[in-house]
């Protein structure tokens, strides 16, 4: 038995599956490079990296020439340029808000031509041009790997190494695409194709694997292990490329040649097996394994279709197992086992993803800005601007929030307008710069605008959320009434179970508008409040002087020990105010040279410890100021203290003054109105722009919403419709017969006919029976005739015949009638003599002739004596239960001619017996309910 398959046999099944490239479009590198360098770089002449620009964007050029080579030198420049991307990532940002340079890329997979379709994503990323460039590596190493001659061990060598780095890399863009791309990728990008793509190229590179082994002819057993892994990952790679959203991209060859390849090697691992089954003579195991073997190779051919490329393989394992049974039968008598009860065969897992690295791919790279900061530098000088903007911005924001509380204690204490009121005459100083600042913005107008603007941009947003909210109802609404309605058949899901999610979103957006409407009756109140203060601060200098009462005598203190005390303190709040500006200014202008720093690091000891330097220098440079902001604020809160105290004996030495009571009590108000200004005009901004932002939110919410109810409405027509042909189809029962009075026609067909009347018994001798009255007919009080057996004779005058023997009786024998007459008789219980023919006034009616005794037609045709004229519509002279229609009565009801069947030879022609009820006239016997 041959346990090794040879090298042309393995030759035919090299069939590997190469990802295609993406495309892409020339871009333009140098002028946004080169101003970007011009702005970033002072240090740096742009005109000195003339040459590196050029050659940066020749490079790209070149790999989008070079793409279409399927060889490793074509490979090499895209290594060079996705190497350069790297270099200068950190160096030259290509990025929406910095080196602007929109990169278009199409999906690799996209079935349309080159220059139609829509799946092109264009992003002005480096981010992203590196994904697309790595994917492009990764697809042209796998067409190298698919070109590689497999008859030799290089190729397959090479095959097996470039499978394996290409399914590093798609494992690597899984991981990192949806970072690196931050919109939604072409299909080709997403990270369920990426991950299916990886598993797939580790299949290859294990099958590349298998083959080697196997044309080396290496231990079956080990091949076997071999062709194991590799179906598992075949089937890994199968069951990837199966999802929903993956199986309509590839192209149409792919996944019958993946599920080939699945079974196929399975079946070559077990017949391996059976090879080591045969050499340790366990003939039954090797049997079993055969026969798997072939089963799996049969199944691999369903799959593939014309892409099975196993047929060398498929015959030799049907020759082996055929071999093995007839040497198993004859010689060694093994017992077949049950696969299943076999040990398994085991994996060798050779191939795998190689790691992908962040060093350079191609081995003879130079970077073309080497003059430029190195990517350490530059990542340690970024981390440094992080600590330092830290820093500033906290102690920045120490400094403003303790003045805006100075601020607002003075404000408060009226101060300093209360002591630029002493004369009680004009209008304090800081009064008239609040007014100005107030008159810059607007005055009182911006806010009533601002005011205005508020219920409209709420109104709108509340009806467009009451629309949600009614729609949902409305739908839910409907559904339950058609499921009260239809109850069991009403099948759809109910809409409370649906509308959830969206009914849940509807009454968080109602509780937000609810606090916004609660939120904004507050800023109202605020503004009536201050509303007269905000209106004289909007109106002229002179104007306000008028509205201020005067201050009487208030002068008096203008050189009291309080008030100088105060106007020193006062002194001592604007220094505090002067020195912050100084120490923010300091801290946002602050130098620090940590270039050279970290470049002595970086030499010293080949990287940076970018966290002690950087603290180290911004605890020298920020240090002192860190302590001027400690005692600015200590500085603070002695002298606020000293305010209020000396406010207290100011107020104090003013209470007598009725009058400047009043000023003063105005100008408190003026200052509020002030700082209420600014406040409602903080809050009016924050709402009208809450509003707007709002809006596209509730809009996507109704359009959600708009889309649902009308997915729901076209499924409850649906449903209706086939209800509806449901309950139309399904009978409502049987109708009970209507009276024959009421419809005498319904009434005849709707009985069944009578049954067929048995054939006259003839007497050539003796007279015929009476024809007035049927022979053998029931009394009135009888029943119905019994139809068990035969039904009864026809009349007996309309047989009788004295004469010599007609043509329709010539030759004819009369046993046969007289039989049928006995087997009536018996059955019915009493002799059935055919009845005879009615009597002649049954046929005439008002100016007719009788033609009760009218002769037989004769064989020239006509009758004799005189021809039989039409008889009237619907009556037959033969049928035993019809009567001459009579003139009163029913109505004369339509019956077709009926007689006898041609098998009563001796009668004359007729036609076949009815086949629905009675005639229109009352039958002669009497009728029960049974019959109608």
């Amino acid at each position: 038995m041959r346990n090794h398959v040879t090298k042309h046999q393995f030759t035919k099944m090299a069939t590997f599956l190469a990802v295609p490239l993406k495309q892409t479009q020339e871009v333009e590198l140098i002028k946004p490079l080169r101003g970007f360098i011009q702005n970033t770089f002072s240090q740096v002449e742009p005109d000195d990296y003339n040459h590196a620009l050029n050659e940066f964007s020749k490079l790209r050029n070149l790999m989008i020439a070079k793409s279409v080579d399927k060889h490793e030198s074509a490979l090499d420049v895209l290594y060079r340029y996705y190497d350069q991307l790297c270099a200068i990532e950190n160096k030259l940002p290509i990025a929406e808000n910095q080196v602007r340079v929109n990169f278009k890329w199409r999906n690799a997979f996209d079935k349309e031509s080159l220059f139609g379709g829509k799946q092109i994503l264009g992003i002005a990323s480096g981010a992203y041009e590196k994904v697309c460039m790595l994917f492009n590596i990764a697809a042209l190493q796998s067409q190298i790997a698919e070109v590689q001659n497999h008859d030799s061990d290089e190729g397959l060598k090479t095959s097996a190494k470039y499978f394996q780095l290409a399914a590093g890399i798609f494992g690597h863009l899984k991981d990192i695409v949806l970072s690196h791309v931050q919109q939604e990728p072409t299909p080709d990008l997403s990270p369920d194709t990426l991950n299916a793509l990886s598993a797939l190229m580790v299949a290859q590179a294990q099958e590349a694997i298998y083959r080697k082994a196997a044309a080396d002819r290496m231990k079956e057993a080990m091949v076997a292990k071999i062709s194991h892994q590799c179906s598992d990952l075949y089937s890994d790679a199968m069951k990837l490329m199966q999802l929903a959203s993956l199986k309509d991209l590839w192209p149409k060859d792919w996944l019958p040649l993946v599920a080939c390849k699945q079974a196929a090697f399975h079946g070559m691992a077990e017949f391996y097996q059976s090879c080591v089954s045969q050499q340790s003579k366990t003939y039954g195991e090797q049997i079993a394994r055969l026969q798997k073997a072939n089963e799996l190779l049969t199944a691999a051919q369903t799959r593939g279709g014309a892409a099975f490329a196993f047929k060398t393989e498929q015959g030799r394992i049907q020759r082996e197992l055929q071999a093995a049974k007839k040497d198993n039968d004859f010689i060694y008598h093994d017992k077949i086992p049950d696969l299943k009860t076999l040990p398994g065969i085991g994996k060798a897992a050779i191939a795998k993803p190689s790691p992908f690295t962040n060093k350079p791919m191609s081995e003879k790279f130079t970077d073309l800005f080497d003059k430029l900061v190195p990517l350490p530098v530059y990542e340690a000088l970024t981390a440094f601007e992080n600590r330092k903007s830290q820093i500033a911005n906290a102690e920045i924001g120490r400094l403003r929030e303790q003045t805006q509380l100075m601020n607002s204690i003075l404000a408060s204490l009226n101060l300093p307008a209360a002591l630029e009121d002493l004369s009680g005459q004009k209008v304090p100083q800081s009064v008239i710069e609040k007014a100005q600042q107030i008159k810059d913005i607007g005055g009182i107008q911006f806010l009533n605008k601002l005011m205005s603007d508020l219920p409209e941009l709420l109104q709108r947003n509340r009806e467009i959320l009451n629309e949600c909210i009614k729609m949902i109802e409305e739908e839910e609404k409907s559904d339950k009434q058609l499921r009260e309605q239809f109850k069991e058949r009403w099948t759809r899901t109910s809409s409370d179970k649906l509308t959830q999610p969206m009914r849940d979103e509807s009454m968080k957006y109602k509780q937000i508008l609810d606090t916004a409407i609660n939120a904004d009756r507050i800023v109202q109140e605020k503004f009536e409040k201050h509303k007269q203060a905000i209106d004289l601060l909007s109106k002229s200098t002179g104007d306000i002087e008028k509205a201020l009462p005067s201050g009487g005598g208030a002068h008096a203190s203008e050189g009291s020990g309080v008030v100088k005390k105060l106007r020193q303190l006062m002194e001592q709040v604007e220094t505090i105010k002067a020195e912050r500006e100084v120490v923010e200014n300091e801290f946002k202008e602050a130098k620090f040279d940590m270039t050279s720093k970290f470049f002595s690091a970086l030499a010293a000891d080949g990287a940076i410890n970018e966290e002690m330097l950087s603290e180290s220098e911004l605890d020298r440079i920020y240090g002192p100021l860190r302590q001027q902001v400690n005692e600015s604020l200590q500085k603070q809160d002695s002298v606020m203290a000293q305010v209020q105290t000396a406010n207290m004996e100011f107020c104090q030495a003013k209470a007598s003054d009725q009058s400047g009571a009043q000023r003063e009590a105005m100008l408190k108000d003026l200052a509020a109105g002030f700082d209420m200004f600014m406040e409602l005009k903080s809050n009016l901004e924050e709402g009208t722009k809450f509003y707007n932002d709002l809006t596209p939110l509730l809009v996507r919410l109704q359009n959600k919403i708009s889309d649902f109810c009308f997915a729901r409405k076209t499924e409850k027509d649906e449903l209706m419709s086939d209800l509806q042909k449901s309950i139309a189809s399904q009978p409502t029962g049987p109708t009970p017969p209507p009276p024959s009075y009421q419809n005498p026609t319904a009434s005849t067909q709707s009985r069944a006919p009578p049954a067929r009347p048995p054939p006259p018994q003839f007497s050539s001798a003796g007279p015929p029976p009476s024809a007035s009255t049927p022979s053998g007919a029931p009394s009135s009080q009888a029943g119905p005739p019994s139809y068990s057996s035969a039904p009864p004779g026809p009349p007996a005058g309309a047989y009788s015949y004295t004469g010599g023997p007609t043509p329709y009786m010539s030759g004819q024998k009369t046993s046969a009638p007289t039989s049928a007459t006995n087997k009536s008789t018996k059955s019915g219980g009493q002799p059935s003599a055919p009845p005879s023919q009615p009597s002649s006034q049954n046929y005439t009616g008002s100016g007719q002739q009788s033609w009760g005794n009218a002769p037989y037609p004769q064989p020239g045709g006509g009758y004799q004596g005189m021809p039989m004229p039409a008889m009237p519509s619907g009556f037959n002279p033969y049928n035993p239960y019809m009567q001459y229609p009579q003139q009163q009565g029913y109505p004369n009801q339509g019956y077709p001619q009926q007689g006898y069947p041609q098998q009563y030879q001796g009668y004359p022609q007729q036609q076949q017996y009815p086949q629905q009820g009675y005639p229109g006239n009352n039958p002669p016997y009497q009728q029960q309910n049974q019959w109608r």
